[in-house]
């Protein structure tokens, strides 16, 4: 990787440019950029989530999420180099499909609502899916590895059973789309 940060305020970036981790200078809306910046977007949330009151088990989750999103943005920043590995992908895999057996069947769409932890947590969802379709189109113009893209499509399904399961937290529940068929069936 290139040299660690030891003074933030280089003026370097002045021009419009900014350093990859090989040392490459690179456009500051290079798509690797763009991609680079939703990733970081997307942990600074989640740190943001982590300052709720959560059970640890979803603490100790998101906090592992943290170090993968930094292992994802490290590999951006370098062209062809492999941070992030495929266990994370089966990772998240693992805890969608715990944190989700214990959800009821959904009845309808779901709004990004419910408890303050729940809506921060739409929020990350909203962010993974914005830096995944980043991702993709760097990959467009570029190689890239399956294991990015997959870690952020994964991430961004468990942050919404993820903010099911804190809306369940306090004894809350999901806070629906009241649909025209919805609306019918409480009507009778």
């Amino acid at each position: 990787m290139g040299n660690r940060l030891t003074q933030i305020a280089t003026r370097t970036g002045d021009d419009g440019t900014t350093s990859l981790g090989d040392n490459q200078r690179v456009a500051k809306d290079s798509l690797r950029i763009v991609a680079l910046g939703d990733v970081d977007e997307l942990n600074c949330h989640i740190g943001l989530l982590l300052c709720e009151e959560l059970p640890d088990a979803v603490r100790h989750l998101l906090m592992e999420i943290q170090h993968q999103l930094f292992n994802l943005g490290g590999e951006l920043s370098i062209p062809g180099f492999e941070l992030l590995k495929g266990e994370a992908v089966l990772a998240l895999d693992q805890a969608l499909e715990a944190h989700n057996a214990t959800l009821p069947r959904l009845k309808e769409f779901i709004l990004p609502a419910g408890s303050r932890a729940a809506a921060q947590a739409h929020v990350c969802r909203t962010v993974a899916r914005r830096a995944e379709r980043s991702v993709v189109a760097l990959g467009k113009g570029e190689t890239l590895r399956e294991a990015p893209r997959q870690y952020l499509n994964r991430l961004s399904d468990l942050m919404f059973v993820l903010a099911r399961v804190l809306n369940r937290m306090h004894g809350g529940d999901d806070v629906y789309w009241k649909s025209e068929r919805m609306q019918r069936e409480e009507n009778r």
